[in-house]
């Protein structure tokens, strides 16, 4: 996927020079309007050999089942057993995940309960921190599994579970509204017909145009899972 003219791929980031011959710095892709890369016939294409998550997906756009279902013929006669969902393998995932997490820690319970003489004691012997520690584990897989069985669609599962720490959103001030900022760049100039304006040479006019753009932030991601408890160690 990327920024095309035509055939001719625009990389983020680095110089080019337009369709007029102007000579764009590094960053105007990422400062640039849509109306901006429209009037110079940039688009974004998606490519046709999209690459896909084998985990949640079949192919491009053909999502997994996500709920466990009967199993049913091409005639829709059922099989007498069920398929299972993604909800399902990821719930027994973190199953998984929570005793990797445990196992490190399990010989301490061991030895508490030989060298004390009754599970009590044994108990109140364990260190408090690793109490919490091996609790918090397990209530972190009871909610990551409540929250998988809370997805509606494998998107949403696949971003619960993979997505990114952050997500970018516009800024907001004391009361809510979204805050944004005034951006000058060169443009071409057009004429009262939408036509680019240019010079006796033919090179393009070029103007300062502003615009008001939002400023963005960096802010923790609502739709990804709880995390893991850190070891205290």
């Amino acid at each position: 996927m990327g920024y095309y003219i035509g055939d001719r791929a625009i990389a983020l980031d680095v110089p080019f020079t337009d369709p007029n011959g102007v000579q764009r710095p590094a960053n105007w892709l990422r400062n640039s309007s849509a109306r901006d890369r429209e009037s110079l016939g940039i688009v974004w294409q998606q490519p046709t050999d999209a690459g896909y998550d084998q985990r949640f997906f079949w192919g491009v756009g053909n999502p997994k089942q996500l709920n466990d279902q009967p199993a049913v013929d091409e005639d829709g006669n059922d099989l007498g057993y069920t398929q299972t969902g993604l909800k399902t393998l990821w719930k027994a995932t973190q199953e998984q995940i929570a005793s990797t997490l445990l196992a490190p820690s399990d010989w301490r319970v061991v030895k508490e309960l030989e060298v004390n003489s009754s599970f009590a004691a044994a108990k109140t012997a364990f260190p408090t921190t690793w109490q919490t520690y091996r609790a918090a584990v397990r209530t972190s897989c009871n909610t990551r599994q409540t929250e998988i069985d809370a997805c509606t669609t494998v998107d949403e599962l696949k971003e619960l579970l993979f997505g990114s720490a952050t997500i970018q959103q516009q800024k907001k001030d004391a009361d809510g509204k979204g805050i944004t900022e005034s951006v000058t760049y060169q443009d071409q100039k057009v004429d009262e017909e939408g036509e680019g304006v240019v010079d006796a040479d033919g090179k393009a006019v070029m103007e300062d145009v502003t615009e008001e753009r939002p400023v963005m932030e960096a802010v923790p991601n609502p739709a990804i899972a709880t995390a893991w408890p850190a070891d205290p160690e």
